[in-house]
């Protein structure tokens, strides 16, 4: 009877145990409420907060910043942005808009936009127009590819032969001399293209031309006394130049506007301070991605 009762005890003892769980499950319930109700307050909190978006980055505030008009692709976007950031930083906020990568880009406010360089420093104004050329990177990879075989022929056969500036075709020309109206020029430096058309240079058949920059069309206007051509920048497969022989301060620069040298148009006597601005603008640096 005694093994009887110790049995018993025990037996209770076991059904009494489980009661503590039954208390930690009301203490669970009561944490998992108390969790609920910060949620909720934490909600309510959240939904408080300002609902302003901002169109800049948070450390924009406080700096002077400048109002921009972006125009690509037809589009036009208004853009707020610190006059001391940088072009980069600038085709950044551009890609935020539209999309297009910033390598993609070609940047245009008086020629090409310099990316290590401040808004500040290129005299960017209060609402300047930003004009952007870019297409999509399957686009550019379609058109590009030609561009890089032409841009191989057109090296392979430069270093083939004498000096330009040597050429029959050339001498030609350039034995007329500088003309007296030419533009001067500044050797050693490199400036971006000027505001006025550039002007007094010869072109092959020895008559007068010059070269006008339209950004906004992304054109380049070949004139003369005849005539005014129109050519978009995108159909220009590739850019010669060459300095002038005891005259390095001017080059001769010819623009391959299809796939043969009889359709290059060759310019003479251009100011050695543009050269690169010119091929920079025509080409834009995306044509080698």
């Amino acid at each position: 009877m005694v093994g009887n009762e110790e049995v018993v005890m025990e037996t209770e003892a076991t059904l009494k145990e489980p009661q503590p769980l039954c208390e930690n499950v009301g203490k669970g319930n009561a944490e998992v409420s108390e969790t609920v109700s910060r949620t909720d307050n934490a909600g309510e909190s959240s939904s408080t907060q300002d609902p302003t978006v901002s169109n800049g980055d948070d450390s924009d505030e406080g700096k002077e910043m400048v109002d921009l008009k972006i125009i690509w692709n037809k589009n036009k976007y208004d853009l707020k942005i610190p006059l001391d950031g940088t072009g980069a930083k600038l085709k950044e906020r551009i890609h935020s808009l539209t999309g297009l990568p910033p390598a993609m880009q070609k940047v245009m406010y008086k020629g090409l936009l310099p990316e290590d360089k401040t808004l500040r420093e290129i005299k960017v104004t209060n609402g300047a127009k930003i004009m952007v050329v870019g297409s999509t990177i399957n686009d550019v990879l379609a058109v590009n590819t030609p561009k890089e075989v032409i841009q191989q022929e057109v090296k392979a056969e430069e270093n083939k032969k004498e000096p330009l500036c040597r050429q029959k075709q050339h001498r030609k020309v350039l034995d007329k001399g500088k003309p007296e109206d030419i533009m001067p020029s500044v050797k050693g430096t490199k400036e971006r293209l000027p505001t006025v058309p550039l002007a007094g240079m010869y072109n092959k058949s020895g008559g007068k031309v010059r070269l006008t920059f339209k950004l906004e069309q992304d054109q380049l206007w070949i004139g003369t006394k005849e005539r005014t051509e129109k050519i978009p920048m995108g159909s220009i497969k590739h850019v010669v130049t060459e300095p002038i022989e005891g005259h390095e301060d001017y080059h001769m620069m010819a623009f391959q506007l299809g796939p043969t040298e009889a359709s290059q148009y060759w310019v003479y006597w251009v100011p050695v301070q543009f050269v690169d601005a010119i091929k920079d603008t025509v080409l834009g640096k995306w044509q080698y991605f």
